[in-house]
């Protein structure tokens, strides 16, 4: 079930909500009745983003061998397409 807390809940609540974050879910935070962040344990969070880093290195890498270099327009263009599939 998605947990959805106030922010006043990571002060008053705390081991509550490590309990969560240890068990693998999010907490979606909000501050008066919006949404202001998102808990998450150190392993979710590194799940999320060790493939970035991983990619950003092998980028760097690349970019130490070659002399090609990509605008911006270039590079986001071809991040849209892989998102989108295209």
């Amino acid at each position: 079930m998605i947990q959805i807390r106030p922010v006043s809940d990571l002060r008053n609540k705390f081991p509550e909500i490590e309990t969560i974050v240890n068990n693998g879910e999010p907490v979606y935070l909000t501050k008066n009745g919006y949404g202001a962040m998102v808990v998450l344990s150190l392993e979710e969070y590194a799940s999320l983003t060790d493939s970035i880093e991983m990619k950003l290195d092998e980028a760097d890498r690349q970019a130490s061998i070659s002399e090609e270099r990509l605008s911006h327009e270039t590079v986001f263009r071809n991040a849209r397409g892989a998102v989108h599939g295209k």
